[in-house]
Order: structure tokens, then C-alpha cells, then sequence
């Protein structure tokens, strides 16, 4: 079974300011349950679109969106930075005696 291609031209007029694009696209095919197909014909007519139009978005945001374990390490980091903000000046080395943080009659 060889890949197959599609290339898609659209020309429009000179004089409309917007120049011409070609775009190769793959064709894929996706098995889905006849009740499924149905639901996804009547979505994409409320949206004015098409099934492919839906499955290229969902698609495109699948593969655009930060990889889970990117986001917990940037939400993290940013987290870090916002305790460092509010906490200026805190050191973790400037670390208490045991006597010192044990000694009660200091805290009282």
C-alpha cells in the first residue's frame, strides 16, 4: 500500500491581494462505529465544517499542546519563583541549631 498525496491549489485573483498556495497533505483513514461517524456528520454541520476539518483541529491541538510532563516542569519552576518572590532574603542555609529550634521557653 504507497502513500498517497494530495496537493491542494487555490488561485485567486491577482487583483485580490492575496497570493497563490499550494499545501501536500496525507490522507489517513480512521475506522469508526456508524453511530460515531453519525454524530460527528451532524457536529460538523453545526459548525459549517467537515468531519476532516474536525479531526485536522482535534489533530493540530493534540500535537500542538505542551507535553504533560513540560507542564508539571514549568508549573513547578513557576511555583518556585513565586515562593522566591514573596520570601526575599530566606535562605535555606541560614538553618536553626537543634538546641535553638528546640529551646521552648525562646518561642514563647
Amino acid at each position: 500500500m504507497g502513500t498517497r498525496f494530495r496537493t491542494y491549489r487555490r488561485i485567486l485573483s491577482s487583483n485580490s491581494g492575496i497570493t497563490c498556495y499550494a499545501e501536500t497533505v496525507k490522507n489517513i483513514t480512521v475506522s469508526v462505529s456508524d453511530e460515531l461517524y453519525y454524530r460527528a456528520r451532524i457536529r460538523a454541520a453545526e459548525k459549517h465544517s467537515t468531519v476532516s476539518a474536525l479531526v485536522r483541529n482535534f489533530l493540530t491541538q493534540m500535537v500542538d499542546a505542551e507535553p504533560e510532563a513540560e507542564r508539571l516542569q514549568r508549573e513547578q519552576n513557576e511555583l518556585i519563583e513565586r515562593i522566591r518572590a514573596s520570601h526575599r532574603g530566606f535562605s535555606a542555609g541560614e538553618r536553626m541549631t537543634r538546641d535553638r529550634l528546640h529551646d521552648r521557653d525562646a518561642i514563647r
